[in-house]
């Protein structure tokens, strides 16, 4: 199944994009489509980060380093 979704973007975003389509040989659809699922997925990592990062902490995990040194 799949919807319509309707929004009103500025010229110069417009213009953007069409040189990305032409450019890219992609419709503008294609690259909407794919910038919207990039920035859900960015907000999903960033609500659970933020879930995690509490507990985290409390264990001594700070930087990839340390996660890094926990699991190998």
């Amino acid at each position: 199944m799949s919807s319509t979704l309707t929004i009103r973007i500025d010229d110069a975003l417009e213009r953007e994009l069409k040189q990305v389509a032409a450019a890219t040989h992609r419709p503008k659809g294609d690259i909407v489509r794919e910038a919207l699922r990039r920035q859900l997925a960015l907000t999903r990592f960033r609500a659970v980060r933020e879930e995690v990062m509490p507990l985290a902490e409390q264990n001594g995990l700070l930087t990839d380093e340390d996660v890094f040194k926990v699991i190998s």
